[in-house]
């Protein structure tokens, strides 16, 4: 299953002031905008148009620690006040049109991200969660959109995005650098204004509609262009066609960035995805881009052309978006694989529901409940009155409130007005009560011959003739894996057909569960279970070379030379676990073991993106916690931007802390060390 972002509590942040766009309407925004790697920066220049509709003393605009000047309303130089998290205005605007233009300047301490350093420099945003306001003066409400065109001047070495098109670059700017001019031509909110920068290359399709599809990779990746962008072209023809609606915007680009936050971020017009997703043709076996792709996809409709009026509506955007996605994969791999998924969504569901007991229509609902249990809702919806009758209600209804913003009941209306769906009493249901209707979600289930095999298996006692028998047939994989692990306790001897009929599915899947499975390697099933390391993917090749290894000593050296030259996925863990077995083999000379350790370090370092980082970090403290580097490279964590990864360094320092020899060496390396690091060890040892 892949990941999605997670939800922030108010993700929808409507301050004190939400009202303002009662009174105001902010229509356009044109900015430039200067990123400063150096002093992790940014300035600029903005104007605002905005109409003035009712008489209001105070117009604000969120920004966050920022520093103005040359405030400037309808060509007058006005005054203002810097509240520090806004910009107030309080004189020299007027009823009807008015134009507001000045400079800014600002350190963001969130939601603008620099990585890396010379030509593998990357900047991009974050606002999700976090809020736009901390790089570009605009908008916490999601209620006020606006017409957000950018120009950004950079390094001409660089590829630079922001939203919309690309009108023209400006070559005239300072020596060195570009201005890249970027034009939208419809309204957003500013949670989705967004800008990436970065080495990296291009390629483009037109979909079936016309619209222009552009892909960015990292010039290091260009190989792994169509594995990673698999599917993309196929995907967004289908969701036009499915939802009805054709695409939004004018145009469409996706581009990876390192150490993002979370899985991906629908930016209007452009999505921004994690590093971890860019795979060749083995690594898209284990973790590919497809669902985050459809789903951020999905959000250009669902959150970007129609947004939540409030976090309490947000499943109109993570469950559509969750639901479009799951539509989308149903068109690439068929029924089957769309309800096991779904099944699996069921049983989250049904596991989470004995403590997450708040509704989808609450603010503090969890992502799990956001996204799959209002896919479910959905699903349910969708079946009840029928495909034909669904799309015309979405369709009806993305159409009276495109580029505008809506509650719960904008779409229930719409929907018992196409359909008759009784909406008041799924939404008591589906919306408003906590847990999740198990024996409901069933019916829908068993309307799949697969899920009421899969069922009966998991129920049934059948033989081990008939466990193999199934192995041989065309049944959907899950019921074939669900074997292996079922049949894991038995003695070898008594599985030993069974898992020779399973290798030779050569079902990427089934293959794997038998390397899990199989941990005590006979020596009849040597030479079968070698061939796994042949396998099309990095985690079977992982998980069949460390067991290769503690099971036959004497051929230690041979397994990791035939494997040496692999690197894996992303996040380095076939190399890392190469290393860690390497360093323990004693045929390797001393030399090579050593180089293997500082391989390690490297991994660990700041030359690699947080998900590297951990996995070599796990290793090192395992192997040698109370090395000065591992110490000092584990406590390098805690200053990191990306918090699921410092949340690992801050829980792993606090319990290494608990041990008195080593609070002793920290409290050493303390009083030797100097600058930011010593600072650290004072923050842990003094908590």
């Amino acid at each position: 299953m892949k990941m999605f972002r997670f939800l922030f509590i108010g993700l929808f942040g409507i301050t004190a002031f939400a009202q303002q766009t009662n009174k105001v309407d902010f229509i356009k925004c044109n900015a430039l905008v200067i990123p400063n790697p150096v002093e992790k920066s940014i300035s600029g220049s903005i104007t605002y148009e905005f109409k003035l509709k009712q008489a209001i003393d105070t117009i604000k605009i969120d920004a966050i620690n920022m520093q103005f000047s040359e405030v400037f309303i309808n060509g007058i130089l006005v005054n203002y006040k810097n509240s520090g998290k806004t910009l107030d205005l309080f004189e020299g605007y007027k009823r009807g049109k008015n134009r507001i233009s000045f400079n800014y300047s600002a350190k963001p301490k969130q939601t603008l991200y620099f990585t890396g350093e010379g030509e593998n420099l990357q900047i991009w945003t974050q606002g999700q969660g976090k809020f736009t306001s901390y790089w570009l003066p605009s908008f916490d409400d999601v209620n006020e959109k606006v017409i957000f065109n950018l120009s950004v001047e950079f390094d001409n070495n660089f590829q630079t995005l922001a939203n919309g098109s690309l009108n023209r670059i400006s070559t005239n700017a300072k020596e060195g650098k570009k201005q890249w001019h970027y034009q939208m031509q419809k309204p957003m909110s500013s949670y989705l204004v967004m800008l990436a920068i970065g080495n990296f290359e291009k390629q483009f399709e037109t979909s079936k509609s016309g619209t222009p599809l552009e892909f960015y990779i990292d010039k290091n990746d260009v190989d792994k262009f169509e594995p990673t962008f698999r599917y993309s072209r196929q995907m967004f023809d289908y969701l036009e066609k499915e939802i009805g609606v054709k695409y939004p915007w004018h145009i469409y680009r996706q581009v990876p960035v390192r150490d993002f936050l979370y899985a991906g971020m629908e930016n209007t017009t452009s999505t921004i995805f994690a590093q971890d997703f860019v795979v060749d043709p083995i690594g898209f076996n284990d973790r590919n881009y497809i669902n985050v792709n459809a789903h951020e996809l999905a959000h250009q409709w669902f959150g970007d052309l129609v947004t939540a009026e409030s976090s309490k509506h947000h499943w109109l955007q993570e469950g559509f978006a969750t639901y479009y996605a799951l539509l989308a994969e149903r068109n690439l791999f068929g029924d089957d694989y769309f309800y096991d998924q779904l099944n699996t969504y069921a049983e989250q569901l049904k596991r989470a529901s004995k403590t997450d007991i708040i509704p989808v229509m609450n603010e503090k609902a969890s992502s799990l409940t956001f996204y799959k249990k209002g896919a479910w809702a959905l699903h349910v919806m969708r079946e009840d009155i029928g495909p034909e009758k669904f799309q015309k209600a979405v369709k009806k209804y993305l159409k009276k409130y495109q580029y505008k913003n809506v509650n719960t009941d904008d779409f229930l209306k719409i929907l018992k007005q196409v359909s008759g769906y009784d909406v008041e009493n799924f939404k008591k249901v589906w919306l408003e009560q906590s847990g999740f209707e198990t024996e409901i979600a069933q019916r829908y289930l068993d309307k799949n011959k697969f899920i009421q095999e899969f069922q009966e298996l998991r129920k049934s006692k059948k033989s081990l003739a008939e466990l193999i028998e199934l192995l041989d047939s065309s049944a959907y994989f899950p019921m074939k894996e669900y074997v292996i692990y079922h049949t894991q306790n038995l003695p070898f001897d008594e599985r030993k057909a069974l898992l020779e009929v399973a290798m030779n599915t050569n079902s990427v899947q089934v293959r794997q569960a038998v390397a899990e499975t199989v941990k005590v390697i006979p020596i009849v099933f040597k030479l079968q279970y070698e061939s796994l390391l042949n396998d099309a993917s990095y985690k079977t090749k992982e998980i069949a070379l460390g067991n290769l290894w503690r099971n036959f000593p004497e051929d230690r050296l041979k397994y990791l030379e035939q494997t040496e030259a692999i690197e894996g996925n992303n996040d380095k863990s076939f190399k890392l676990t190469w290393l860690a077995l390497a360093m323990n083999t004693e045929d390797i000379s001393e030399q090579r073991q050593f180089e293997c350790y500082e391989k390690l370090l490297d991994f660990a370092s700041t030359n690699y993106e947080s998900s590297v980082r951990q996995n070599a970090l796990e290793l090192l403290l395992q192997m040698n916690p109370n090395d000065e580097k591992v110490v000092a490279l584990l406590f390098q964590t805690t200053i990191h931007h990306k918090w699921q990864f410092t949340k690992f360094g801050r829980e792993a320092i606090r319990k290494s802390l608990k041990n008195a020899k080593y609070r002793a060496l920290v409290t050493q390396l303390a009083s030797k060390a100097t600058g930011d690091l010593k600072e650290l060890y004072l923050r842990f040892l003094n908590e």
